[in-house]
């Protein structure tokens, strides 16, 4: 699976969001200075060509949707990142993660409870 760009993956969350989507709905959710249309329309054209995008022909205009789930997507990313910068390491990745963050006693219990129930 090829890797989203910024733009790109600022579409396709938005895509996700609310599909079946037109171009014009995306420039619509997108935040201000808002890319032109054709700018848009081209990166769907991308997201197509690439398969992570569907269209569907309505009147003279396509309606697009997600070819590729978020879920998807983000299982590959995340297990990219854990073999790029974690030594393919999850209980390190996790550990970076639980030290930045400011973790309430109860998340941290929350966190602990998923562990344990994966494991049983």
């Amino acid at each position: 699976m090829k890797k989203l760009t910024e733009r790109e993956d600022q579409i396709m969350q938005l895509v996700w969001q609310t599909e079946p989507v037109f171009i014009r709905d995306i420039v619509d959710q997108l935040p201000d200075p808002k890319p032109h249309y054709n700018s848009v329309a081209t990166i769907v054209k991308i997201l197509v060509k690439k398969g992570f995008l569907t269209s569907v022909k309505m009147g003279n205009t396509d309606q697009y949707s997600a070819k590729i789930k978020m879920e998807t997507y983000r299982q590959v990313e995340v297990k990219a990142m854990q073999k790029k910068y974690f030594g393919n390491s999850l209980p390190k990745m996790m550990a970076h993660f639980a030290k930045q963050e400011d973790l309430s006693d109860q998340e941290i219990q929350e966190l602990i409870a998923l562990i344990k129930s994966k494991k049983s």
